[in-house]
């Protein structure tokens, strides 16, 4: 089995040490960290494609594909850009590749929107 983990957007650490928006403002290396996770969600396939891996404890590619009215090979490109930006990590098993969520990302993400009290 080869693990698929190298993530550019990996860098949840440097999104999980920001404050809140509506406490601190981000320095632009907690920008540049964060916004492909934002980008990433910017589109509706992967937005559809992150909670339907999020809902359980892991998804492979062969039943995420027919929930689509894209290619495969589109629904594999919008699932490595989600791997990219660090939200859900893969490993492939034989002919499939299966997903799951990196809680770590989404954590921090909603953190850094938390208005506080």
């Amino acid at each position: 089995m080869s693990k698929q983990s190298e993530t550019a957007g990996s860098d949840v650490t440097a999104a999980g040490c920001c404050a809140p928006l509506a406490v601190r403002a981000l320095t632009a290396e907690q920008a540049v960290a964060i916004a492909p996770m934002f980008k990433a969600l910017g589109d509706p396939v992967r937005l559809r494609l992150l909670s339907m891996i999020a809902s359980t404890t892991e998804a492979c590619v062969c039943d995420l594909t027919g929930a689509f009215d894209v290619s495969g090979p589109t629904v594999s490109h919008h699932l490595r850009v989600l791997r990219e930006a660090g939200l859900v990590d893969c490993e492939r098993r034989g002919t499939w590749v299966y997903y799951w969520l990196r809680p770590e990302a989404v954590r921090s993400l909603g953190a850094l929107l938390a208005l506080g009290s």
